[in-house]
């Protein structure tokens, strides 16, 4: 059954969202002040962080299927905002790497780029995702019109998938939580097939247009 919340409830599922996003920073903060960040607590930081990203993204793909098989048309007004928290927990990963691990040494991070391939893919990651948060607003929208708004977000999936390999990698040994990552990306990606393949239209051949 449809439901449709009023714009205060809106409102107020947006608020709780926007707190609920917040709760790892909240949690990696505190852990910071009680000494819970273990031994090694640029590694943890940088593991939370990357998590969280990716969980993000795989978020924000997710409310395209969800919306479309409950019938909630207004998930679609929280996209956004999951969006651009995978795009801030990116920053505080990128940044961790960058400030803790490299400490602002361009040589020393281009290198690590080149020499290393989950870097490699991490960074190309990073970098295809600042385009997508740059253009996040309806100014953007109207100004790179709808069709090349769409195409350029439709780089989301080439970065989802990218962070999954770039996990993998990162990991080697015990790949079970990458694992669960790449089998969601699977799910969310392969539905998207199916619904476009579904709607080929029985005339031209030519599938219907869809969002991410």
């Amino acid at each position: 059954m449809s439901f449709a919340p009023t714009p205060r409830a809106l409102g107020r599922i947006k608020a709780a969202l926007f707190v609920l996003a917040l709760v790892p920073l909240a949690r990696l903060v505190a852990a910071a002040f009680t000494g819970g960040l273990g031994v090694n607590p640029i590694e943890f930081v940088t593991r939370s962080t990357g998590t969280w990203t990716l969980s993000l993204l795989l978020i924000t793909l997710a409310v395209t299927p969800l919306r479309r098989v409950t019938g909630w048309n207004w998930l679609i007004r929280l996209r956004r905002m999951l969006g651009l928290f995978a795009f801030f927990y990116a920053c505080l990963h990128f940044t961790t790497y960058v400030w803790l691990d490299q400490f602002f040494d361009p040589a020393a991070i281009v290198k690590d780029v080149v020499k290393r391939p989950f870097i490699t893919v991490g960074f190309s990651a990073f970098v295809l995702l600042i385009p997508l948060a740059a253009t996040s607003t309806h100014a953007m929208v109207r100004r790179l019109g709808g069709k090349a708004w769409q195409r350029l977000h439709y780089l989301v999936y080439l970065i989802a998938t990218l962070g999954v390999v770039h996990y993998w990698w990162l990991v080697k040994k015990d790949v079970t939580q990458p694992m669960l990552f790449a089998a969601a990306l699977a799910v969310l990606l392969g539905y998207r097939v199916v619904h476009q393949l579904r709607n080929l239209s029985p005339r031209s051949g030519a599938p219907a247009c869809g969002r991410r």
